[in-house]
C-alpha cells in the first residue's frame, strides 16, 4: 500500500476541487490563538518538517538495487499525502491567518510531490508515474502558485521557481509534449531575464546554458511531420499495443524477459538536457510502453485506495548513467547482475566515445581492442581518446569487452553505439548463456557526420526506423498522411523480418532466445532493417559503415535478403527517394 500512497495524493488534489489558499495574511499574536488552532499549526509544522526531512533523505538512498529504497519512498509518500490533505482542509480557516502560509509554499509542496513521482518513475521505469508528476507540475502553473515570488526581494525563492520550470520541462520532454515544452521554455527564458535583471547573481550563465540545452534538445529530431495546416505533429515512439509483430504458431523462441537495462551516455558534444543525452533519451523510450493514467487504472472504484500491485512489471527496470566513471558503471552492472531474476535478461546500452589502442600484440585478447570511454578528466583529441602509454598497458578509463565477460554468466544483450563498436565483436561466450551484441557503424558518410551532435543514426534506427530512414535520405519534413502510410507499410516489413529471423536454419540460437521478449524482438527487427537500408544506400560504401553483430547474422537470410531489399526499395519509392539506393538485385559483397 505504501508504494501506491501517491495515488491518494493525486485523487484528493490534482483536480484542486477542494479549497485553495486565499489571500495570505500575517500570523496573529500568539496569545490570541485558541488552543485548537494552535494545535492545527503545530500539527502542520510537524508534517512540514517531517516531509522535508524524508525528502532530503532520498538523496542518501543507494541509487542501485530494488529493495533498499522502496520502504523509504513509501513513508515519504505517506507523509506528503497527510501534509497535502491537511493544508487543504485547514488553509482558509487557520493556516493562512495563524501560520502565514504563502501560495508559493503550497506550490513548493506540490512541486515536491511532482519530484517524488518523477524519481519513483526513475526507480521503477513505470511511465504511468510520469503522468502523475505532470499533473502536479501542470496544476502549479495553472494555479499560479509561484506568481507572488517575483514580488518578493528573495532570489532564493525565484531560483525555486526556475528549478520548478526545469523539472517540468524534463517531464514534458519524456511525455513528448513538445508544444508545451516550447511554451515553458519561453516562460522560463522570461523568468531568467527578470531574475538576472533584478538580482546581481553569479548563476546567470548557468541558467542561460539550461535554455540553450533544452532548445537544442527540442530541435534534435532531424525530420518533422506536418499535418494539413502545416503544424508539426509529435508522435510517440514508445511501445504501443500492436506495435510489435506477434509470435506466430510454430515459432520456436526463448521465454526470456528483459528485466534490467543500463543506459550509458558518454558521447562528447552530443545534445543533452538534465544529464540525459539525446541517445539516452531515445533508447529509454524504446524500452518503455506507452504510459497510461495511473489514477484511473490502479484505484478501486469509489475509493481512494489503490488496487493490488500489477502482477508483472510493464517495463524493464532502467539505470540512466550519464558519463559514469568505470567504478560507477561496474557498481551498477554488478547490482543489476546480482538482482536479475531467473529467466531474465540484462541489457547494456553504450553510447560513448571510442577508445583505441595504439598498437597490436601477437596475442589479441579482450583487452587489446580498446572499447568505449568512461568518465575522466583526460584530454580528448578530435573527439577520440588516444592512448598515451606503452603497448603493454591497457587504457584504464575504458570499458573493454573483457570487462563484460563476468556478466555473461547470465543472459546478456549488449548495444554499442560508438566509433569503436567493433571492439565488442571480439567476444567469447565463455559460459554458454544467451549473448548478443548489436554494434553500430564505425564510419559514416560526411553528410551524416555533420549531424552527430543531434544523436547517432544507429540509435535513431533503433528508436524510430522511419525517422532514421527519412534522415538518411536527406528529408527534413513529411506530410502526416504519407508518414502514416509509410508506418503501416513498415509494420508489414517488421513481420517479414521476424519470419526471416525465426525461420532461418543458419541463425545462432542466441537471437531466438531473446526473440521471445517484445522489447528485444523489436530491437532485433529494427537492427536488421537498419542494416539492410544502409547496405543499399549509395552513400554507404565501406563495410565499416554497416552495423555488425556478435554472433554474426546469416546475411542471405536477413540483412541481404532479396525480399527485404525489395521492401527497402518500395519504401524509398513511396517516399520518392528511390534514386538514392542501389538496385536490390546487385550482389553486395562487402
Amino acid at each position: 500500500r505504501a508504494l501506491y500512497a501517491c495515488v491518494c495524493i493525486h485523487r484528493c488534489s490534482v483536480d484542486f476541487q477542494g479549497r485553495e489558499a486565499g489571500d495570505m495574511t500575517g500570523a496573529g499574536a500568539e496569545d490570541d490563538i485558541p488552543l485548537g488552532e494552535r494545535k492545527t499549526v503545530t500539527d502542520f509544522c510537524y508534517l512540514l518538517d517531517k516531509s522535508k526531512q524524508l525528502f532530503n533523505g532520498l538523496r542518501d538512498l543507494p541509487q542501485y538495487g530494488h529493495k533498499q529504497w522502496q520502504s523509504y519512498f513509501g513513508r515519504t509518500f505517506d507523509v506528503y499525502t497527510k501534509l497535502w490533505k491537511f493544508q487543504q482542509q485547514h488553509s482558509r480557516q487557520v493556516l493562512d491567518n495563524r501560520y502565514g502560509l504563502k501560495r508559493w509554499q503550497i506550490g513548493e509542496v506540490a512541486s515536491k510531490i511532482g519530484q517524488l513521482y518523477y524519481h519513483y518513475y526513475l526507480r521503477t521505469s513505470e511511465t504511468s508515474y510520469l503522468n502523475e508528476a505532470f499533473s502536479f507540475y501542470s496544476a502549479i502553473r495553472q494555479r499560479s502558485y509561484y506568481y507572488q515570488v517575483n514580488k518578493e526581494d528573495r532570489p532564493e525563492l525565484v531560483v525555486k521557481k526556475l528549478r520548478y520550470y526545469a523539472r517540468y520541462i524534463v517531464v514534458c520532454l519524456l511525455l513528448n509534449k513538445m508544444d508545451l515544452v516550447k511554451v515553458l521554455v519561453k516562460e522560463l527564458s522570461e523568468e531568467i531575464e527578470d531574475y538576472t535583471q533584478r538580482f546581481n547573481t553569479e548563476d546567470q550563465l548557468e541558467w542561460n546554458l539550461v535554455l540553450q540545452e533544452v532548445a537544442a534538445f527540442v530541435e534534435a529530431d532531424p525530420v518533422v511531420v506536418l499535418n494539413d495546416e502545416n503544424t508539426v505533429v509529435f508522435t510517440s515512439n514508445r511501445l504501443q499495443e500492436g506495435g510489435v509483430p506477434q509470435l506466430e504458431q510454430g515459432m520456436v523462441v526463448g521465454q526470456l524477459t528483459l528485466a534490467d537495462a543500463l543506459i550509458i551516455g558518454n558521447c562528447n558534444n552530443q545534445v543533452k538536457f538534465s544529464e540525459l543525452t539525446i541517445d539516452m533519451f531515445r533508447i529509454l523510450q524504446a524500452l518503455e510502453r506507452e504510459p497510461v493514467n495511473l489514477a484511473t487504472t490502479t484505484s478501486k472504484p469509489g475509493t481512494l485506495e489503490p488496487s493490488e500491485k500489477p502482477a508483472k512489471r510493464e517495463n524493464p527496470h532502467k539505470y540512466l548513467l550519464y558519463k559514469p566513471t568505470f567504478s560507477q558503471l561496474y557498481t551498477f552492472l554488478s547490482a543489476s547482475f546480482k538482482e536479475l531474476p531467473a529467466n531474465s535478461v540484462l541489457l547494456v546500452y553504450l553510447s560513448a566515445t571510442g577508445v583505441f589502442p595504439t598498437g597490436r600484440l601477437d596475442y589479441e585478447g579482450p583487452y587489446d581492442f580498446g572499447g568505449v570511454l568512461t568518465n575522466t578528466n583526460r584530454d580528448v583529441v578530435n573527439g577520440e581518446t588516444v592512448q598515451k602509454r606503452n603497448q603493454a598497458q591497457k587504457e584504464m578509463h575504458c570499458l573493454h569487452p573483457g570487462d563484460l565477460f563476468p556478466f555473461t554468466r547470465k543472459p546478456l544483450f549488449v548495444i554499442v553505439d560508438s566509433s569503436n563498436s567493433t571492439a565488442y565483436k571480439n567476444f567469447t561466450n565463455l559460459f554458454g548463456q544467451p549473448l548478443v551484441c548489436l554494434l553500430s557503424p564505425t564510419v559514416y558518410p560526411k553528410s551524416m557526420q555533420d549531424q552527430s551532435q543531434r544523436g547517432s543514426l544507429f540509435t535513431l534506427f533503433l528508436y524510430c526506423p522511419l525517422l532514421a530512414f527519412l534522415s538518411v535520405c536527406g528529408l527534413s519534413s513529411l506530410r502526416q498522411g504519407l508518414w502514416e502510410k509509410a508506418e503501416e507499410f513498415l509494420h508489414k516489413v517488421y513481420r517479414d523480418i521476424g519470419q526471416m529471423i525465426t525461420r532461418s536454419q543458419a541463425i545462432d540460437q542466441a537471437f531466438l532466445q531473446f526473440y521471445g521478449d517484445e522489447f528485444l524482438r523489436l530491437l532485433l527487427i529494427r537492427f536488421v532493417f537498419c542494416s539492410a537500408t544502409l547496405r543499399l544506400h549509395k552513400l554507404f560504401r565501406e563495410s565499416r559503415s554497416f552495423p555488425e553483430s556478435y554472433p554474426q547474422l546469416p546475411k542471405q537470410d536477413t540483412v541481404e535478403s532479396s525480399l527485404l531489399q525489395k521492401h527497402v526499395l518500395e519504401l524509398a519509392a513511396m517516399l520518392d527517394v528511390r534514386s538514392l539506393f542501389w538496385d536490390g538485385t546487385l550482389d553486395v559483397n562487402y
